[in-house]
């Protein structure tokens, strides 16, 4: 148990928008997370790298435009192979392209292996205590 979890941050593809992921990596900052912040347009590869290196306990991925699920496909797998059976896997934003309910994204990508899925407007702060639950019950804080 550390008592500072790590955390990678950033925005997953070709997402070049970014404000969303600073602003979370300085609310994970002030609540006291170890942050390894990766910026915009980071392959998924580079989260797995990161996670590795740094011993993280999870990854928090944003994306705006529409394509994460494109991305992100076979990600949990490749998070396996890698060792990170037990990282946390969370993503915010808008994850799906033309209108439909969010509950839809929601479920592609608890599908795709993400333990929580966050819409664009979420509160940061209510994810940081998501994210201390989860850490909690995983024996990781």
């Amino acid at each position: 148990m550390k008592d500072r979890p790590t955390v990678v941050t950033g925005t997953v593809g070709v997402d070049a928008h970014v404000i969303g992921t600073k602003i979370l990596s300085r609310a994970l900052r002030e609540a006291g997370f170890n942050v390894v912040e990766l910026g915009a347009q980071t392959p998924p590869e580079e989260f797995i790298k990161a996670a590795q290196e740094t011993d993280a306990d999870a990854i928090l991925m944003s994306s705006l435009y529409g394509m994460a699920e494109l991305d992100l496909q076979g990600f949990k797998e490749k998070c396996i192979e890698a060792g990170l059976e037990d990282v946390i896997l969370y993503i915010g934003g808008i994850l799906g392209i033309s209108r439909h309910d969010f509950k839809e994204d929601e479920e592609k990508f608890k599908k795709l292996g993400f333990d929580r899925v966050y819409p664009p407007d979420v509160d940061i702060q209510a994810a940081i205590e998501d994210l201390r639950r989860d850490l909690k019950a995983r024996g990781k804080l």
